[in-house]
């Protein structure tokens, strides 16, 4: 703790990083495509960060753990930075994602139903000479 009040406070980006359980890759990527703004540097050009900075990278992780991709997480921030709130922007997006999983839950019952009936054909064909590598998935 020493060494950073010397160096004036902020994390640099190793420290970051390890906050987060990234890696500083990650964190300079954030940057490129503008889900971190630039950070400040040091005299010697180390990037160093503040607690905004650290509020944002929580918000972006936050936001891709509940299915946001990183473009729509640059959407939601753009939104913000324009000084609006990007609430019904974000409630559209969860909307829309409630819709594509109900679509996965109906192609998953499906699917489950078909494995069902082949299962209970599988039962059915145990004996007798096999032809092919498996009737059960041949018929």
């Amino acid at each position: 703790m020493a060494q950073r009040a010397a160096r004036g406070s902020g994390l640099r980006i190793g420290e970051l990083a390890a906050q987060f359980g990234l890696s500083p890759r990650t964190i300079r990527y954030y940057e490129a495509v503008g889900l971190l703004p630039a950070p400040r540097r040091t005299p010697s050009g180390y990037r160093v960060y503040d607690e905004a900075d650290v509020a944002r990278l929580r918000f972006v992780l936050r936001a891709k753990a509940v299915g946001l991709r990183l473009g729509e997480i640059g959407e939601v921030l753009r939104i913000q930075e324009n000084g609006q709130r990007p609430c019904d922007h974000v409630r559209r997006w969860i909307d829309r994602k409630l819709a594509e999983v109900d679509q996965q839950l109906a192609a998953l019952r499906s699917f489950r139903t078909d494995l069902l009936e082949l299962r209970k054909h599988a039962s059915r064909r145990r004996s007798g000479r096999v032809r092919g590598v498996c009737p059960i998935l041949e018929t």
